[in-house]
């Protein structure tokens, strides 16, 4: 056994345990005394913010660590999404932090490859910014004057 985890939640704070969703009524901490799967509700992705491929990737690896029943679909999913992104995206960056991401996924350290895939959001969004200001400059027709 592991040593005893402890989380403090504030009042009305959503904590997902073991596919479980527990909310609390007040300021409160919770040890787990063994072995746990959980996430607090600040690192859990909605479905409906999973609106960027790499915050859907985020989304399904949210998947396979909440819901233990239906992981093996979930990881199957992961897959197919890993490969699609490292043929899509050319940042080197990106490239580097979904490469780790994988081997994290693969050794079961989802906790951390949830960490890697939201510390890339940044850049992919910034990667958006420039694209969606290249395609406006692109688009714009009128005279220089």
């Amino acid at each position: 056994m592991k040593k005893s985890f402890k989380v403090y939640l504030k009042a009305g704070e959503r904590l997902f345990v073991n596919g479980a969703v527990l909310r609390v009524d007040r300021k409160v901490s919770v040890e787990f005394l063994n072995d746990v799967t959980f996430l607090l509700e600040g690192n859990v992705l909605q479905s409906d913010e999973a609106t960027t491929p790499l915050r859907q990737l985020y989304f399904v690896v949210q998947a396979i660590l909440i819901d233990s029943e239906r992981s093996a679909e979930a990881r199957d999913m992961y897959r197919v999404l890993h490969q699609n992104f490292m043929k899509s995206f050319v940042d080197e960056e990106i490239h580097e932090g979904l490469t780790l991401a994988q081997q994290l996924v693969t050794d079961g350290r989802l906790y951390d490859a949830l960490k890697v895939i939201r510390a890339l959001f940044l850049i992919e969004d910034q990667l958006a910014a420039r694209r969606s200001r290249q395609i406006g400059l692109e688009g714009d027709t009128a005279p220089c004057r």
